[in-house]
């Protein structure tokens, strides 16, 4: 009798075993299928889904974050020509991204275009010192006007920069350096973020996803043109990929993602790098080649945003972009921070920089199956060029 309980109970099991292994089989298949279905309604940028939620309103509050580059010895420079010595100091955090997108509008091609307000709020907390805080800096009057008034003029110039006691290096307040001044020479108002308080990012106009989920955030177009126009060229002058926001979802690790970011004024791809956990959750990191600014010799592509022969050395000059078409001319060069990937010769002639990829490269942590970005860090530096000059002394 016991051994017939023991066969029966052995058949049983076996019986219960195939069950769970058929129900198994199917109920997998099956999850995957609701998941995708679930996450590919959710994902839509359409009122009452989880997407629409967190793209409309502020959402998770951004931050930006700023080392200015103290310079050490101006008069050196002035009088000898000697290399600058600059020494970083930072961070002077803001919060810039706390206000809900405005003007929303859905339209009939799928597509919701919108007004990103601009912000900023000082946050001591996370910073170094105060907004007070005074840094010896490059004036960038003194440095804008060289750059944008014609070698003709450049006598004019030199009257004015002595006639108002102006210098090619000035002592400023961060708050003055990026948010703005009265300058002297120009007798208006002068900073590297002027009125930004004030300012929107956009016209943005992106697709929802109804139609193809494939397509969710990406941009249709940028101040009304699906075009950009500085450049000149139709390579460069694409908009790629969404606002880096968020990408679609079921994420394949092999392709990479491109976005659009308007503070550089092109677009930009990023490579998975490596997978790594967020709060527990597992993210892929994308991160920037080094490639982006690369110089036309080694990347081909990079030659449409090679325009002034002159300051690229011939387009030899890797790791500075030339964006004064897109900043009504003003001399703004933009790089990743102390140039890293940069030609050699740019940290030989300013002194104290130290380029490290783990601190100062772009990426990305998106959740691979919402295509959700969780965690970022969009790293730049603002540059000005000067010099040299037979008349300004």
């Amino acid at each position: 009798m016991g051994c017939c309980n023991r066969r029966c109970g052995l058949i049983a099991g076996a019986v219960v075993g195939a069950l769970v292994a058929v129900l198994g089989g199917i109920l997998i298949p099956v999850g995957d299928i609701i998941i995708q279905r679930t996450v590919n309604q959710e994902a839509v940028i359409e009122p009452g889904t989880t997407a629409y939620d967190n793209w409309a309103a502020a959402g998770a509050k951004v931050y930006r974050q700023f080392w200015l580059f103290e310079v050490k010895n101006p008069l050196e420079v002035m009088d000898h020509g000697a290399a600058p010595v600059v020494i970083e100091k930072g961070p002077y955090t803001y919060m810039t991204r706390y206000l809900a997108k405005d003007n929303i509008t859905f339209h009939a091609n799928h597509t919701v275009s919108f007004l990103l307000p601009n912000g900023a709020i000082f946050e001591p907390s996370m910073s170094v010192g105060t907004e007070d805080d005074i840094i010896t800096s490059l004036n960038l009057a003194v440095a804008g006007a060289y750059s944008t008034i014609a070698p003709e003029l450049h006598s004019v110039l030199e009257y004015l920069i002595k006639s108002t006691n102006s210098s090619l290096f000035q002592r400023r307040t961060v708050k003055e350096l990026l948010w703005g001044y009265t300058d002297p020479m120009l007798k208006g108002a002068v900073g590297f973020f002027l009125d930004y308080n004030s300012t929107y990012d956009g016209f943005y106009d992106v697709f929802t996803g109804k139609d193809d989920i494939a397509k969710v955030n990406k941009i249709n177009m940028w101040r009304k043109k699906s075009t950009l126009g500085f450049w000149n060229d139709t390579y460069c002058d694409m908009i790629n990929g969404t606002d880096a926001s968020s990408f679609a979802p079921f994420m394949d690790k092999k392709e990479p993602v491109y976005f659009f970011s308007s503070d550089i004024c092109r677009s930009v791809s990023a490579n998975y790098e490596k997978t790594v956990t967020l709060k527990g959750i597992d993210v892929y990191r994308y991160s920037l080649p080094p490639s982006t600014f690369a110089s036309p010799v080694d990347n081909p592509d990079n030659k449409c945003y090679c325009s002034d022969m002159t300051t690229s050395k011939n387009c030899t000059l890797a790791g500075v972009l030339d964006i004064r078409t897109c900043q009504e001319n003003r001399p703004i060069y933009i790089s990743l921070p102390h140039f890293l990937h940069g030609s050699p010769i740019l940290q030989k002639e300013v002194l104290g920089l130290n380029p490290h990829e783990e601190h100062h490269n772009t990426f990305l942590d998106v959740e691979p199956t919402t295509g959700f970005t969780l965690n970022f860090a969009k790293r730049i530096q603002v540059n000005m060029i000067y010099g040299p000059s037979n008349v300004i002394t």
